[in-house]
Protein backbone atom coordinates (compact mmCIF):
# COMPACT_ATOMS: atom_id res chain seq x y z
CA UNK A 1 0.00 0.00 0.00
CA UNK A 2 1.03 3.68 -0.96
CA UNK A 3 0.25 7.01 -0.07
CA UNK A 4 -0.68 9.29 -2.78
CA UNK A 5 -0.35 12.61 -3.47
CA UNK A 6 -2.12 14.54 -6.17
CA UNK A 7 -0.97 17.60 -7.74
CA UNK A 8 -1.41 19.32 -10.81
CA UNK A 9 0.94 19.67 -13.52
CA UNK A 10 0.32 22.84 -15.12
CA UNK A 11 -1.06 26.19 -14.25
CA UNK A 12 -3.64 24.68 -12.08
CA UNK A 13 -7.66 24.20 -13.07
CA UNK A 14 -6.45 20.58 -14.52
CA UNK A 15 -9.86 19.20 -12.70
CA UNK A 16 -7.96 17.61 -9.41
CA UNK A 17 -11.49 17.72 -7.98
CA UNK A 18 -13.27 15.01 -9.49
CA UNK A 19 -10.07 13.26 -9.78
CA UNK A 20 -9.21 13.65 -6.22
CA UNK A 21 -13.02 12.46 -5.30
CA UNK A 22 -12.73 9.41 -7.19
CA UNK A 23 -9.28 8.54 -5.15
CA UNK A 24 -10.61 9.66 -1.86
CA UNK A 25 -13.19 6.48 -2.37
CA UNK A 26 -10.49 4.19 -0.95
CA UNK A 27 -8.82 6.93 0.84
CA UNK A 28 -8.69 7.17 4.82
CA UNK A 29 -7.51 10.06 5.29
CA UNK A 30 -7.55 13.04 2.80
CA UNK A 31 -4.99 16.00 3.80
CA UNK A 32 -4.81 19.65 2.09
CA UNK A 33 -1.15 20.54 2.14
CA UNK A 34 -0.63 24.17 0.89
CA UNK A 35 -2.71 26.96 -0.75
CA UNK A 36 -5.64 28.79 0.47
CA UNK A 37 -8.71 29.56 -0.42
CA UNK A 38 -7.72 30.73 -3.50
CA UNK A 39 -7.68 27.19 -4.64
CA UNK A 40 -11.72 26.01 -6.14
CA UNK A 41 -12.02 22.39 -6.67
CA UNK A 42 -15.82 21.59 -8.36
CA UNK A 43 -17.48 18.41 -7.67
CA UNK A 44 -20.46 17.06 -9.24
CA UNK A 45 -21.77 14.34 -7.36
CA UNK A 46 -25.42 12.58 -8.30
CA UNK A 47 -26.95 16.09 -10.07
CA UNK A 48 -25.45 18.19 -6.97
CA UNK A 49 -22.27 20.77 -7.72
CA UNK A 50 -19.73 21.69 -4.74
CA UNK A 51 -17.19 24.25 -4.42
CA UNK A 52 -14.29 23.79 -2.22
CA UNK A 53 -12.09 26.38 -1.55
CA UNK A 54 -10.18 25.53 1.97
CA UNK A 55 -12.00 21.48 2.70
CA UNK A 56 -10.34 18.57 1.37
CA UNK A 57 -12.21 16.98 -1.21
CA UNK A 58 -12.88 13.83 0.50
CA UNK A 59 -15.15 16.19 3.27
CA UNK A 60 -18.42 14.91 0.54
CA UNK A 61 -17.65 11.24 1.20
CA UNK A 62 -18.32 9.50 4.66
CA UNK A 63 -16.25 7.72 6.88
CA UNK A 64 -13.40 9.66 5.90
CA UNK A 65 -10.85 11.57 7.53
CA UNK A 66 -10.49 15.26 6.17
CA UNK A 67 -6.97 17.41 7.30
CA UNK A 68 -5.94 21.26 6.63
CA UNK A 69 -2.39 20.90 7.16
CA UNK A 70 0.48 23.70 8.03
CA UNK A 71 1.02 24.55 5.11
CA UNK A 72 -2.62 26.24 4.45
CA UNK A 73 -3.11 29.64 5.33
CA UNK A 74 -6.59 30.00 6.90
CA UNK A 75 -9.33 32.58 6.02
CA UNK A 76 -11.36 31.71 9.33
CA UNK A 77 -14.49 33.75 8.21
CA UNK A 78 -14.42 32.16 4.89
CA UNK A 79 -13.38 29.09 6.14
CA UNK A 80 -16.89 29.44 8.50
CA UNK A 81 -18.68 30.31 5.13
CA UNK A 82 -17.62 27.27 3.11
CA UNK A 83 -18.35 24.42 5.97
CA UNK A 84 -22.08 26.00 6.43
CA UNK A 85 -22.45 26.44 2.90
CA UNK A 86 -21.12 22.24 2.27
CA UNK A 87 -23.50 21.45 5.26
CA UNK A 88 -26.43 23.11 3.59
CA UNK A 89 -26.04 20.43 1.05
CA UNK A 90 -26.45 17.48 3.69
CA UNK A 91 -23.02 16.99 4.07
CA UNK A 92 -21.95 16.02 7.98
CA UNK A 93 -19.05 17.66 9.13
CA UNK A 94 -18.01 18.00 12.66
CA UNK A 95 -14.32 17.60 14.44
CA UNK A 96 -14.84 13.65 14.04
CA UNK A 97 -14.19 14.53 10.31
CA UNK A 98 -12.61 17.67 9.80
CA UNK A 99 -8.98 18.21 11.52
CA UNK A 100 -7.41 21.47 11.43
CA UNK A 101 -3.73 22.04 12.23
CA UNK A 102 -3.09 24.49 15.50
CA UNK A 103 -0.02 25.80 13.46
CA UNK A 104 -1.90 26.55 10.32
CA UNK A 105 -1.40 30.59 9.49
CA UNK A 106 -4.72 32.83 9.49
CA UNK A 107 -5.40 35.50 6.64
CA UNK A 108 -6.87 38.65 8.59
CA UNK A 109 -8.64 41.05 7.04
CA UNK A 110 -5.63 43.49 6.57
CA UNK A 111 -4.36 40.61 4.56
CA UNK A 112 -6.96 41.06 1.98
CA UNK A 113 -6.85 44.74 1.63
CA UNK A 114 -2.75 44.54 1.12
CA UNK A 115 -3.21 41.78 -1.58
CA UNK A 116 -5.50 44.00 -3.51
CA UNK A 117 -3.90 47.27 -2.86
CA UNK A 118 -0.43 45.62 -3.75
CA UNK A 119 -1.92 44.51 -6.88
CA UNK A 120 -3.17 47.77 -8.07
CA UNK A 121 0.07 49.54 -7.15
CA UNK A 122 1.58 46.97 -10.08
CA UNK A 123 -0.51 48.44 -12.80
CA UNK A 124 0.99 46.69 -16.01
CA UNK A 125 3.27 44.47 -13.83
CA UNK A 126 0.14 42.90 -12.06
CA UNK A 127 0.33 39.02 -11.34
CA UNK A 128 -2.87 38.31 -11.42
CA UNK A 129 -4.08 37.54 -8.38
CA UNK A 130 -7.21 36.84 -6.72
CA UNK A 131 -6.86 39.35 -4.44
CA UNK A 132 -7.70 36.93 -1.10
CA UNK A 133 -5.02 37.73 1.11
CA UNK A 134 -2.76 34.92 0.35
CA UNK A 135 0.45 36.06 -0.50
CA UNK A 136 1.02 38.46 2.25
CA UNK A 137 -0.54 35.82 4.87
CA UNK A 138 2.87 33.71 3.60
CA UNK A 139 4.29 37.09 3.78
CA UNK A 140 3.54 37.24 7.36
CA UNK A 141 4.37 33.56 7.96
CA UNK A 142 7.79 33.57 6.76
CA UNK A 143 8.48 36.83 8.23
CA UNK A 144 7.35 35.31 11.77
CA UNK A 145 4.77 37.46 12.39
CA UNK A 146 1.66 35.44 11.70
CA UNK A 147 -1.67 34.63 13.81
CA UNK A 148 -1.92 31.13 14.05
CA UNK A 149 -4.67 28.41 14.90
CA UNK A 150 -3.63 28.18 18.19
CA UNK A 151 -3.17 31.50 18.87
CA UNK A 152 -7.33 31.59 19.52
CA UNK A 153 -7.01 29.54 22.06
CA UNK A 154 -5.41 32.24 24.59
CA UNK A 155 -6.38 35.96 24.34
CA UNK A 156 -2.46 36.45 26.16
CA UNK A 157 -1.03 34.71 22.55
CA UNK A 158 -3.75 36.73 20.63
CA UNK A 159 -2.52 39.90 21.69
CA UNK A 160 1.05 39.09 21.82
CA UNK A 161 0.81 37.82 17.90
CA UNK A 162 -1.66 40.94 17.33
CA UNK A 163 1.17 42.95 18.65
CA UNK A 164 4.05 41.12 16.38
CA UNK A 165 1.10 41.35 13.06
CA UNK A 166 0.33 44.88 13.69
CA UNK A 167 3.77 47.17 14.59
CA UNK A 168 4.84 45.46 10.88
CA UNK A 169 1.44 46.06 8.99
CA UNK A 170 0.52 49.81 10.19
CA UNK A 171 4.19 51.18 9.17
CA UNK A 172 2.91 50.00 5.82
CA UNK A 173 -0.32 51.09 5.92
CA UNK A 174 1.15 55.02 6.92
CA UNK A 175 3.63 55.28 4.03
CA UNK A 176 0.24 53.79 2.00
CA UNK A 177 -1.97 56.82 3.44
CA UNK A 178 -3.63 54.31 4.75
CA UNK A 179 -5.93 54.26 8.31
CA UNK A 180 -3.46 52.65 11.44
CA UNK A 181 -5.58 49.37 12.16
CA UNK A 182 -6.92 48.62 15.53
CA UNK A 183 -5.78 45.89 17.43
CA UNK A 184 -8.87 45.48 20.11
CA UNK A 185 -11.41 45.72 17.20
CA UNK A 186 -10.00 42.49 15.20
CA UNK A 187 -9.11 40.94 18.46
CA UNK A 188 -12.79 40.99 19.35
CA UNK A 189 -14.07 40.01 15.98
CA UNK A 190 -11.45 36.80 16.25
CA UNK A 191 -12.71 35.39 19.87
CA UNK A 192 -16.06 35.50 18.43
CA UNK A 193 -15.29 33.23 16.14
CA UNK A 194 -12.34 31.20 17.66
CA UNK A 195 -14.33 28.25 19.47
CA UNK A 196 -15.82 27.51 15.74
CA UNK A 197 -12.16 26.84 14.42
CA UNK A 198 -10.65 25.73 17.69
CA UNK A 199 -13.08 22.57 17.56
CA UNK A 200 -11.39 20.90 15.13
CA UNK A 201 -7.88 22.31 15.81
CA UNK A 202 -5.14 19.42 16.94
CA UNK A 203 -1.31 18.40 15.76
CA UNK A 204 -1.73 17.47 12.63
CA UNK A 205 1.59 15.82 12.71
CA UNK A 206 0.52 13.69 15.89
CA UNK A 207 -2.92 12.50 13.95
CA UNK A 208 -1.14 11.67 10.58
CA UNK A 209 1.82 9.65 12.63
CA UNK A 210 -1.38 7.55 14.16
CA UNK A 211 -2.55 7.05 10.97
CA UNK A 212 0.76 5.75 9.27
CA UNK A 213 0.60 3.19 12.57
CA UNK A 214 -2.89 1.63 11.65
CA UNK A 215 -1.92 1.77 7.78
CA UNK A 216 -4.61 4.23 6.89
CA UNK A 217 -3.99 5.11 3.30
CA UNK A 218 -3.70 8.85 3.36
CA UNK A 219 -4.63 11.01 0.41
CA UNK A 220 -2.07 14.36 -0.05
CA UNK A 221 -4.09 16.86 -2.24
CA UNK A 222 -2.20 19.76 -3.47
CA UNK A 223 -3.95 23.12 -4.67
CA UNK A 224 -3.37 25.21 -7.72
CA UNK A 225 -0.40 23.42 -10.12
CA UNK A 226 3.53 23.26 -10.28
CA UNK A 227 3.66 25.64 -12.68
CA UNK A 228 2.65 27.91 -10.14
CA UNK A 229 5.26 27.21 -7.65
CA UNK A 230 6.82 30.42 -5.93
CA UNK A 231 10.32 28.25 -7.03
CA UNK A 232 9.71 26.27 -9.78
CA UNK A 233 6.62 28.24 -11.73
CA UNK A 234 6.55 31.04 -13.96
CA UNK A 235 8.38 33.32 -11.94
CA UNK A 236 7.46 36.03 -10.80
CA UNK A 237 3.47 35.00 -12.24
CA UNK A 238 3.15 32.54 -9.14
CA UNK A 239 1.47 31.62 -6.64
CA UNK A 240 2.76 32.39 -2.98
CA UNK A 241 3.97 28.55 -1.82
CA UNK A 242 5.65 25.60 -2.68
CA UNK A 243 2.70 23.42 -4.97
CA UNK A 244 5.67 20.34 -5.71
CA UNK A 245 5.02 16.92 -4.18
CA UNK A 246 7.23 17.34 -1.80
CA UNK A 247 5.47 20.18 0.06
CA UNK A 248 2.95 17.22 1.12
CA UNK A 249 5.78 16.38 3.62
CA UNK A 250 6.42 20.05 5.11
CA UNK A 251 2.52 21.20 5.05
CA UNK A 252 1.24 18.38 6.91
CA UNK A 253 4.46 17.26 9.02
CA UNK A 254 5.13 13.97 8.02
CA UNK A 255 8.45 12.67 6.61
CA UNK A 256 9.21 12.29 2.89
CA UNK A 257 8.83 8.53 3.31
CA UNK A 258 5.31 9.26 3.86
CA UNK A 259 4.78 9.58 0.10
CA UNK A 260 4.49 6.11 -2.28
CA UNK A 261 2.88 7.76 -5.37
CA UNK A 262 2.90 11.34 -6.65
CA UNK A 263 -0.26 11.73 -9.22
CA UNK A 264 0.00 14.39 -11.99
CA UNK A 265 -3.22 15.94 -13.12
CA UNK A 266 -3.27 16.76 -16.66
CA UNK A 267 -5.66 18.86 -18.96
CA UNK A 268 -5.74 17.94 -22.67
CA UNK A 269 -5.13 21.05 -23.50
CA UNK A 270 -3.68 24.21 -21.45
CA UNK A 271 -5.54 26.85 -19.76
CA UNK A 272 -3.66 29.68 -17.26
CA UNK A 273 -5.94 32.27 -15.21
CA UNK A 274 -4.38 35.53 -15.10
CA UNK A 275 -0.85 37.13 -16.67
CA UNK A 276 2.13 35.45 -17.41
CA UNK A 277 4.07 33.58 -20.42
CA UNK A 278 2.03 30.63 -22.11
CA UNK A 279 3.51 29.67 -25.15
CA UNK A 280 0.82 27.61 -26.74
CA UNK A 281 -2.15 29.84 -26.14
CA UNK A 282 -4.57 30.43 -28.87
CA UNK A 283 -6.28 34.07 -29.46
CA UNK A 284 -8.97 32.58 -32.08
CA UNK A 285 -11.73 30.56 -32.50
CA UNK A 286 -10.21 27.28 -30.89
CA UNK A 287 -9.38 29.37 -28.03
CA UNK A 288 -12.74 30.43 -27.50
CA UNK A 289 -14.02 27.01 -28.53
CA UNK A 290 -12.20 25.25 -25.41
CA UNK A 291 -12.75 27.50 -23.18
CA UNK A 292 -16.33 27.51 -24.06
CA UNK A 293 -16.34 24.18 -24.30
CA UNK A 294 -14.36 23.05 -21.18
CA UNK A 295 -16.40 25.47 -19.16
CA UNK A 296 -13.17 27.46 -18.15
CA UNK A 297 -14.41 29.78 -15.65
CA UNK A 298 -12.02 30.27 -12.35
CA UNK A 299 -13.88 28.72 -9.64
CA UNK A 300 -13.20 31.19 -7.23
CA UNK A 301 -13.00 34.17 -9.35
CA UNK A 302 -14.82 33.49 -12.11
CA UNK A 303 -12.30 34.62 -14.58
CA UNK A 304 -12.16 33.22 -18.03
CA UNK A 305 -9.23 31.38 -18.26
CA UNK A 306 -6.51 31.46 -21.54
CA UNK A 307 -6.74 28.00 -23.29
CA UNK A 308 -4.37 27.04 -25.68
CA UNK A 309 -2.80 24.09 -26.83
CA UNK A 310 -1.27 20.75 -24.81
CA UNK A 311 2.33 21.98 -24.19
CA UNK A 312 4.55 18.73 -23.54
CA UNK A 313 7.52 20.59 -22.85
CA UNK A 314 6.71 21.84 -19.92
CA UNK A 315 4.29 19.03 -18.61
CA UNK A 316 7.34 16.69 -19.06
CA UNK A 317 9.43 19.37 -17.05
CA UNK A 318 6.99 19.39 -14.35
CA UNK A 319 6.84 15.79 -13.81
CA UNK A 320 10.38 15.52 -13.37
CA UNK A 321 10.67 18.12 -10.86
CA UNK A 322 7.65 17.32 -8.84
CA UNK A 323 8.86 13.08 -9.14
CA UNK A 324 5.05 12.81 -11.06
CA UNK A 325 4.82 8.70 -11.02
CA UNK A 326 1.33 8.70 -13.21
CA UNK A 327 -1.09 11.20 -14.65
CA UNK A 328 -4.54 11.48 -14.67
CA UNK A 329 -5.79 12.87 -18.21
CA UNK A 330 -8.74 14.82 -17.57
CA UNK A 331 -11.44 16.72 -19.89
CA UNK A 332 -9.88 14.76 -23.28
CA UNK A 333 -13.86 15.14 -24.34
CA UNK A 334 -13.24 18.36 -25.18
CA UNK A 335 -11.28 17.81 -28.10
CA UNK A 336 -14.07 15.48 -29.23
CA UNK A 337 -15.52 18.09 -32.35
CA UNK A 338 -11.70 19.29 -33.88
CA UNK A 339 -10.73 18.54 -37.16
CA UNK A 340 -7.06 18.17 -35.60
CA UNK A 341 -5.34 18.95 -32.55
CA UNK A 342 -2.13 20.06 -31.80
CA UNK A 343 0.71 19.16 -29.31
CA UNK A 344 3.82 21.61 -28.50
CA UNK A 345 6.81 19.19 -28.69
CA UNK A 346 9.77 21.75 -28.40
CA UNK A 347 10.06 25.41 -28.92
CA UNK A 348 12.06 27.77 -30.90
CA UNK A 349 13.90 31.07 -29.39
CA UNK A 350 16.32 33.25 -31.10
CA UNK A 351 16.67 31.28 -33.79
CA UNK A 352 17.76 27.71 -31.95
CA UNK A 353 15.34 24.70 -31.03
CA UNK A 354 15.31 23.83 -27.70
CA UNK A 355 13.61 21.31 -25.02
CA UNK A 356 13.10 22.92 -21.95
CA UNK A 357 11.33 25.93 -20.38
CA UNK A 358 13.54 28.54 -19.38
CA UNK A 359 13.68 30.03 -16.13
CA UNK A 360 14.29 33.62 -17.09
CA UNK A 361 10.39 35.46 -17.62
CA UNK A 362 12.55 37.76 -20.47
CA UNK A 363 13.04 34.07 -22.67
CA UNK A 364 9.92 32.64 -21.75
CA UNK A 365 7.80 35.59 -23.40
CA UNK A 366 10.37 35.05 -26.42
CA UNK A 367 8.88 31.23 -27.09
CA UNK A 368 7.65 29.64 -30.50
CA UNK A 369 6.03 26.48 -30.12
CA UNK A 370 7.05 23.71 -32.30
CA UNK A 371 3.99 21.76 -33.01
CA UNK A 372 2.84 18.02 -34.05
CA UNK A 373 -0.18 17.92 -35.62
CA UNK A 374 -2.88 15.40 -34.88
CA UNK A 375 -6.39 14.16 -36.96
CA UNK A 376 -9.43 14.94 -34.36
CA UNK A 377 -11.39 11.91 -33.89
CA UNK A 378 -14.46 13.86 -34.76
CA UNK A 379 -17.19 11.53 -32.19
CA UNK A 380 -17.81 11.98 -28.43
CA UNK A 381 -16.06 9.58 -26.24
CA UNK A 382 -18.63 10.96 -23.13
CA UNK A 383 -19.16 8.06 -20.19
CA UNK A 384 -16.63 5.85 -22.28
CA UNK A 385 -14.76 3.45 -19.64
CA UNK A 386 -12.38 1.34 -21.47
CA UNK A 387 -9.34 2.48 -23.28
CA UNK A 388 -10.15 0.06 -25.99
CA UNK A 389 -13.33 1.34 -26.51
CA UNK A 390 -11.85 4.96 -27.67
CA UNK A 391 -11.69 6.02 -31.08
CA UNK A 392 -8.06 5.18 -32.75
CA UNK A 393 -7.29 8.55 -33.25
CA UNK A 394 -7.81 9.34 -29.39
CA UNK A 395 -5.60 6.60 -28.54
CA UNK A 396 -2.63 7.92 -30.59
CA UNK A 397 -2.86 11.38 -29.10
CA UNK A 398 -2.64 10.08 -25.51
CA UNK A 399 -0.09 7.07 -26.03
CA UNK A 400 2.20 10.50 -28.09
CA UNK A 401 1.58 12.39 -24.86
CA UNK A 402 2.31 9.88 -22.32
CA UNK A 403 5.21 8.97 -24.19
CA UNK A 404 6.70 12.36 -24.64
CA UNK A 405 6.23 13.19 -21.07
CA UNK A 406 7.87 10.45 -19.80
CA UNK A 407 5.66 8.73 -17.64
CA UNK A 408 2.29 6.39 -17.17
CA UNK A 409 -1.03 7.31 -17.50
CA UNK A 410 -3.39 5.87 -14.50
CA UNK A 411 -6.67 7.24 -15.69
CA UNK A 412 -8.60 9.50 -17.89
CA UNK A 413 -11.58 11.69 -17.58
CA UNK A 414 -14.50 11.28 -20.44
CA UNK A 415 -16.34 13.43 -19.34
CA UNK A 416 -17.24 16.55 -15.36
CA UNK A 417 -19.34 13.17 -14.08
CA UNK A 418 -17.73 11.38 -11.33
CA UNK A 419 -18.21 7.61 -13.09
CA UNK A 420 -17.36 8.43 -16.20
CA UNK A 421 -13.35 7.95 -16.18
CA UNK A 422 -11.35 5.36 -17.81
CA UNK A 423 -9.33 3.48 -14.82
CA UNK A 424 -6.05 1.74 -15.56
CA UNK A 425 -4.21 1.41 -12.30
CA UNK A 426 -4.89 1.77 -8.77
CA UNK A 427 -2.43 4.68 -7.27
CA UNK A 428 -2.54 2.99 -3.84
CA UNK A 429 -1.47 -0.21 -4.64
CA UNK A 430 0.98 0.91 -7.77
Amino acid sequence: MKNVVVVGSQWGDEGKGKIVDWLSKEADVIVRFQGGHNAGHTLVIDGITYKLRLLPSGIVRSNKISIIGNGVVIDPWALIDEIDEIKSKGIMINENNLIISDSASLILPFHREMDETMEELAGKSKIGTTKRGIGPAYEDKIGRRSVRIMDLASEESLDKRLDSALSYHNVLRKGLGKEKLIKENLKIELLKIAQKILNFSQPVWKKIDEFKKKKKKILFEGAQGILLDVDHGTYPFVTSSNTVASSAATGSGCGPDSIGYVLGITKAYTTRVGAGPFPTELKDDIGDFLGNKGNEFGTVTSRKRRCGWFDAVLVRQTVKISGVNGIALTKLDVLDDLDEIKMCVAYEIDGKKIDYFPSNEYDQNKLKPIYRTYKGWKSSISGIKQFDQLPENAKIYINDLVNFIETKILCISTSPERNDTIFIRDPFSS
